[in-house]
């Protein structure tokens, strides 16, 4: 466990700094993007709309679980040959896991819809956010971009790094792996919308439980980051907003990180939101606090989340050098 705590603080170092080498992906395909494909044949190829609901279910799950069961094995197959090269080995695995953490990449997006704001005004705004997030852009006024910039970065620090770290300590690279996968399939097919609502629920219901301890862990290093920049009032704000409110979300998980960054930043989050023309209606976390956002916000967030990654590594480091010295 202690080589693993040990590769995994490396990778989340590299990433912090490093980031994903955009050139190397023009001409190599990132893990993600084979994912992704292999997610698209099974779409293509086992869902028939002119099969019943319970037919469809049942081929997305057995598809599904096909495809997480051949990443799990060839997984452990890598894992294997990685062990018996040694240094150059590990090296390697630090590589990939570095590749499917998204610290850097997360903020960068994140930073850009703020740099939009300032340099641009809200049609900048609206044009960077709706590079991460599902809503309908033209909806959102400089509040509501600001608001699902920092909705965006709260969840995806908890399916980008947290889940991906936790999952990797657990199970080594079959885990990161599967995980990575599973959280693809999730993105592509686990949507309520008529084609993916019953070949799909596997894929959203298994990222469900995949994220379930993830979420409330990410939520747990914002409120330490908001103690350590913020002093005790912030962290105490956050902890309590994200106990009251992080079940208010309608994802079972994605309410805990963003509840602890509404309360460490003293923002109103989530509320009504339109997707595709259809109007969402959810209660707002934190509805106590501050709902006129800007890029000040954006800016502020991007700061909570860097202090929470440091956290992160400090504990993975921490715990890596006292299994290496008892």
């Amino acid at each position: 466990m202690e080589i693993k705590l040990l590769v995994l603080f490396l990778a989340l170092v590299t990433d912090r700094f490093l980031g994903d080498p955009e050139r190397l992906w023009r001409s190599v395909p990132h893990p993600v993007v084979l994912f992704g494909k292999a997610i698209s044949f099974i779409d293509e190829r086992y869902n028939d709309a002119r099969q019943g609901a319970e037919e469809r279910r049942k081929m997305g799950a057995l598809s599904m679980g096909a495809l997480l069961l051949a990443v799990f094995v060839i997984s452990m197959m890598l894992s294997g040959l990685l062990r018996q090269m040694s240094w150059f080995g590990a090296l390697i695995e630090i590589a990939l896991v570095t590749v499917l953490l998204a610290q850097k990449s997360l903020a960068d997006h994140v930073f850009q819809v703020a740099t939009a704001l300032r340099e641009e005004g809200l049609d900048g705004g609206r044009r960077a956010v709706s590079m991460i997030v599902g809503r309908d852009p033209q909806s959102l006024d400089q509040a509501g971009v600001s608001r699902a910039a920092v909705e965006s970065l709260a969840e995806n620090s908890s399916d980008g790094v947290v889940a991906p770290a936790f999952w990797y300590l657990l199970l080594g690279l079959p885990g990161l792996l599967a995980y990575k996968l599973l959280n693809t399939a999730d993105s592509m097919i686990g949507h309520l919308s008529p084609r993916y609502r019953d070949f799909g629920r596997f894929a959203a219901r298994f990222d469900d439980v995949a994220n379930w301890i993830p979420a409330r862990l990410t939520g747990g290093l914002v409120v330490l980051a908001a103690w350590l920049q913020s002093g005790r009032g912030a962290a105490r704000r956050s902890f309590g907003v994200m106990m009251r409110d992080a079940r208010l979300h309608r994802s079972p998980n994605a309410g805990w990180p963003e509840a602890a960054y509404a309360g460490a930043l003293d923002v109103a989050l989530a509320g009504p939101r339109v997707y595709a023309g259809d109007i969402v209606n959810e209660p707002m976390v934190n509805g106590a606090g501050r709902r006129e956002l800007g890029a000040g916000d954006v800016e502020a967030a991007i700061k909570l989340f860097w202090m929470s990654m440091t956290v992160l590594a400090a504990v993975v480091l921490v715990l890596g050098l006292i299994g290496l010295l008892f």
